[in-house]
């Protein structure tokens, strides 16, 4: 598969493997959201050779990762390959020398929460809210002959990110889903941390990227999906999806939530119910 035609591409190729007749691929590329280098990955499945115009599934990774996790852990690439569907998955936050970073690994480098950061000294790169909701988006659209037509999904941290940002902007995503969400962020350890770090104290703010207070409160409703492993050790602490539960019975909110006895946090617990996701997105992006 040839490279990006264009010739005022800014896209550098990281890397290229071949995988269930398709090919994934790494590239960089400087970003105007985050203000430094970026790098995403994109799993073109075998029909891009031949039919344009594939539909795109957002793929927002949790704490600590990049976008290496999803693409070599979670066994999509064979029902993507099936399904005729291209999966974009962006680094986790801003990362560079320059870029601020914490000793804590909830914070800074690898945890960016997918907020846009109101707060020095996370203000001057930690856009990505903006980086996933509109600068990547446009960047595979002119790049690449795909559709429009999107879908968002995520894990944890990840799992935040996807259902806020397809809440927040119900016109651009045909679905959404998550697995292990941080389903109520402004009432656990890990938002506290993250939301007063980059977005100060005033919780008004905060509520803002919160998606049990946005799916209380959404007029537009975009179809959802949340996978929970009930042995999870941070499902009481910090998940809390009985919060989204409780928020989509309130407003009638089209979610699906199953919890499954005996999984746990990891891509042991991705990898055995990413088929169904895969299979659930591709009934509102086919039609």
């Amino acid at each position: 598969m040839s490279l990006p035609t264009n010739s005022d591409s800014k896209l550098n190729l990281v890397s290229q493997t071949k995988s269930f007749g398709g090919w994934h691929k790494q590239f960089s590329h400087a970003s105007s959201s985050v203000k430094g280098e970026m790098r995403f990955a994109v799993y073109f499945p075998p029909q891009y050779e031949t039919k344009k115009d594939l539909p795109v599934l957002y793929w927002l990774s949790g704490l600590t990762c990049t976008d290496e996790n999803f693409m070599q852990k979670a066994g999509a690439h064979r029902m993507a390959a099936q399904l005729g569907i291209v999966i974009v998955a962006p680094d986790t936050s801003p990362r560079g020398d320059d870029v601020a970073n914490d000793e804590g690994y909830d914070l800074g480098q690898g945890a960016g929460f997918y907020v846009n950061a109101t707060q020095a000294p996370w203000s001057a790169h930690y856009h990505m809210y903006d980086y996933v909701v509109t600068e990547l988006p446009e960047l595979i659209e002119k790049e690449f002959e795909v559709s429009s037509k999107r879908a968002i999904s995520g894990h944890s941290m990840g799992g935040h990110g996807a259902l806020m940002i397809a809440l927040k902007n119900p016109d651009r995503y045909s679905s959404v889903s998550a697995f292990s969400p941080i389903s109520n962020p402004m009432d656990c350890p890990w938002g506290h941390k993250a939301f007063s770090a980059y977005l100060g104290e005033d919780q008004s703010v905060w509520a803002q990227y919160d998606s049990s207070v946005l799916m209380s409160n959404a007029v537009d409703l975009v179809p959802a999906l949340v996978d929970q492993g009930l042995d999870d050790n941070f499902l009481q602490e910090q998940l809390k999806p009985e919060a989204l539960e409780a928020a989509a019975a309130k407003n009638n909110y089209p979610l699906t939530l199953n919890r499954h006895e005996g999984y746990d946090h990891s891509y042991y617990f991705i990898s055995s119910f990413i088929d169904e996701h895969f299979k659930f997105h591709a009934g509102h992006l086919m039609y």
